[in-house]
């Protein structure tokens, strides 16, 4: 397994993590998978990360998965396992407490919508287009889309994707909620609000995307009881009593 399929750079509480195959449109094989997997397994486990920038190298940011590299020796149950091991680095991601920002460009496709979608903020390309293209070869949607684009852009509309050959522009998916921005320069946008992000409450930021992913698989009164337990312990933390206090001091000058 290479790890040069995707790059981890940690500095200063920023993990970068980039898909790293540009020559096959950041298609994930299996090994690809693992590190991926892997990657995930690092960066949300480092108490030193704050934050997380996803992504991609070359035109495209991920084609999905790279069909003709799995089609070689391997079978359903080959697929089933890989998916798996995929689906372990996308719940590491989607379930930390740490917030996620991704950088689009190009193709974002299949699976590719999946490892997309674990960003709780997503930049997009001007030029970026989204499509599904699962039931064009005859397959079914995995890596979280069925879950995560309904999410984002509700069932019917999450529907309307997976069942047509329909392609998304940036404008469109932007309207549809499926992206938060779309701009000349996706890379530099990300790394701006992933800067804001550890230039800021980091821990409380965490938090509120912990709390928001976690709360639609929870009854109503178990979000009610961990928010609850959630801002009670912020309110102890240092960084929340200094800010307390720097925002009654300056409510104070304004009155």
């Amino acid at each position: 397994m290479s790890a040069d399929s995707i790059l981890v750079e940690v500095a200063d509480g920023l993990a970068r993590v980039t898909l790293n195959r540009p020559d096959r449109l950041n298609a994930m094989d299996f090994a690809m998978g693992e590190r991926w997997r892997d990657a995930a397994r690092q960066v949300t486990s480092d108490s030193a990360v704050g934050a997380v920038l996803l992504d991609a190298a070359g035109p495209a940011f991920c084609a999905g998965g790279d069909v003709i590299s799995m089609t070689s020796g391997a079978d359903g149950s080959d697929v089933t396992a890989a998916a798996h091991v995929i689906h372990e680095g996308i719940r590491a991601f989607t379930e930390s407490h740490v917030p996620i920002v991704a950088a689009v460009q190009g193709a974002v496709a299949g699976g590719g919508l999946g490892l997309m979608l674990t960003a709780d903020y997503i930049v997009a390309a001007e030029g970026a287009k989204f499509v599904s293209r699962y039931a064009n070869i005859g397959l079914t949607p995995d890596l979280g889309v069925s879950t995560l684009l309904a999410a984002a852009i509700g069932p019917r509309r999450a529907l309307q994707l997976l069942l047509q050959d329909r392609t998304l522009a940036a404008p469109e998916a932007l309207e549809w909620g499926l992206v938060a921005e779309v701009v000349a320069d996706p890379a530099s946008r990300a790394l701006e609000i992933a800067r804001f992000w550890l230039e800021g409450a980091t821990g409380a930021f965490g938090q509120a995307k912990r709390l928001v992913r976690s709360g639609a698989d929870r009854s109503f009164a178990e979000n009610l009881d961990d928010e609850a337990r959630t801002i009670g312990a912020a309110f102890d933390t240092p960084d929340a009593k200094a800010r307390i206090q720097a925002f009654a001091a300056a409510s104070a000058r304004r009155g």
